[in-house]
């Protein structure tokens, strides 16, 4: 297969309309969140949420930092980039 055919990794995650909103919650303030927060948030189940945190974190755009019994999650600066992008892209379609 041709390089420019090949989809980069964490391409695929970005079809549907939660992950998006996942990574928009965790911009909106810009620190890290516990992920029940984030399913609250994004009207997500807290097991999708995981699932999609986790395929995220594979892809380099979350990380989880762990604070004694607390799980939280944040952007990384590659995250941060593409929900900037995300973002840009909404504000032109409205």
């Amino acid at each position: 297969m041709a390089n420019w055919l090949k989809k980069p990794q964490g391409f695929s995650i970005f079809l549907r309309e939660k992950p998006i909103e996942l990574l928009m919650c965790l911009m909106s303030r810009n620190r890290p969140k516990y992920p029940s927060l984030l399913a609250k948030e994004a009207k997500c189940t807290y097991s999708h949420t995981v699932h999609l945190l986790q395929r995220m974190e594979k892809a380099g755009l979350v990380k989880f930092e762990k604070k004694g019994r607390l799980k939280l999650v944040g952007l990384t600066k590659k995250g941060e980039q593409v929900s900037d992008l995300f973002e840009q892209v909404g504000r032109t379609l409205v």
